[in-house]
C-alpha cells in the first residue's frame, strides 16, 4: 500500500510529539532491539533526499566550523561565517538558506531551539511561525521582551521539519558555542529535548530536565551561565495543557534574571 503525504505528515507529527514528551523507548511482550530501526517517516525523507545529500567528513567539517567560528569577533561576523559554511549535510538537503538568529546581540538571555522550520526557512529568521509567536507572547508576559537573542542548534531547515540529528548538531556546535561566548548571557533557555540534549550533552528526556537549573561552561575560555530547559513552543501548540509547566520555567527565568540584576 502506498503511503501518501498526509500519512507521512501524521507519522512525523506523532513521532515529534513522543520525542518532545521525552519518550525514548517502547515495550512489548518480547524484547525488541529498536536501536537499528529507522522510523518509516524518516526512511521516506532519506529516500527523497538521497540524491542531494552530500558526503561530509565530520572531522574536517567540525574543524572548519571551529576555525570559522573563532575568527568571528561579532555576532554579525559569526552570522556571515555560518552562511559561508558548507560542512553541514543540511546545506544540501533543500533548505533555502541559512537561518542564524534574531534579537539583541547584547541580550542578557540566550534562547536556543532545535532547528528552523518552513516559515523560518522562508523568512531567514528563527521562531517566526506559530511556535515563534507563542514564544514571543510568553516572553512578553514574563517581562522579557527585548532581552533575548534567539538561535538554534542547526541553521538550516531539516527535510520535512524533522528533528536534527546529533551529527548535524555536533558539526554546528562550534557556531552555537561562539555565539554563547560573544553574547556572554546571564542565563540560557533551551527549548525542547533536541536543544537540551545537544547543549547539555545528556540523554535525559525533556520532562526530566525541564525546570532544573544547570550550568553550561565552555571547554575553552572563562565562559559559563546558568541554563534552564523547557518544553518547545511547537509541543505546546499540540498539547496546550503543558503550558503551565513552561510558564513556570519562564517565571523562573525572569526571577533568575531579576536576582542577577539586583
Amino acid at each position: 500500500m502506498q503511503t501518501d503525504a498526509r500519512d507521512i505528515a501524521a507519522i512525523e507529527s506523532l513521532l515529534a510529539f513522543w520525542s518532545d514528551a521525552g519518550v525514548d523507548a517502547c515495550y512489548e511482550d518480547a524484547p525488541v532491539d529498536r536501536t537499528i530501526v529507522v522510523a518509516p517517516a524518516l526512511k521516506a525523507v532519506t529516500r527523497a533526499t538521497a540524491s542531494v545529500m552530500p558526503v561530509v567528513d565530520m572531522g574536517d567539517a567540525t574543524t572548519e566550523a571551529r576555525r570559522l567560528a573563532q575568527g568571528a569577533d561579532t555576532l554579525e561576523a559569526l552570522a556571515a561565517a555560518v552562511a559561508s559554511f558548507k560542512g553541514c549535510e543540511l546545506v544540501g538537503m533543500g533548505a533555502k538558506g541559512c537561518v542564524f538568529g534574531r534579537g539583541d546581540p547584547q541580550a542578557p538571555i540566550l534562547i536556543i531551539g532545535e532547528a528552523p522550520g518552513a516559515e523560518e526557512d522562508a523568512a531567514g529568521e528563527p521562531f517566526v511561525g506559530r511556535a515563534g509567536k507563542l514564544l514571543d507572547r510568553m516572553l512578553e508576559a514574563a517581562g522579557l521582551t527585548g532581552q533575548v537573542f534567539i538561535t538554534n542548534t542547526v541553521f538550516w531547515r531539516p527535510p520535512g521539519n524533522r528533528t536534527p540529528t546529533p551529527q548535524e548538531q555536533a558539526v554546528c556546535a562550534p557556531f552555537v558555542e561562539r555565539a554563547f561566548a560573544l553574547i556572554r548571557p546571564r542565563a540560557v533557555l533551551l527549548l525542547g529535548a533536541a536543544a537540551a540534549k545537544s547543549v547539555l550533552k545528556t540523554d535525559e528526556g525533556i520532562l526530566k530536565m525541564r525546570g532544573q537549573w544547570r550550568e553550561w561552561r565552555l571547554a575553552e575560555g572563562d565562559v559559563s551561565a546558568p541554563v534552564i530547559a523547557t518544553l518547545h513552543p511547537a509541543f505546546l501548540l499540540r498539547q496546550p495543557q503543558a503550558k503551565r509547566e513552561t510558564w513556570a520555567d519562564m517565571l523562573a527565568l525572569a526571577d533568575r534574571l531579576g536576582q542577577d540584576v539586583g
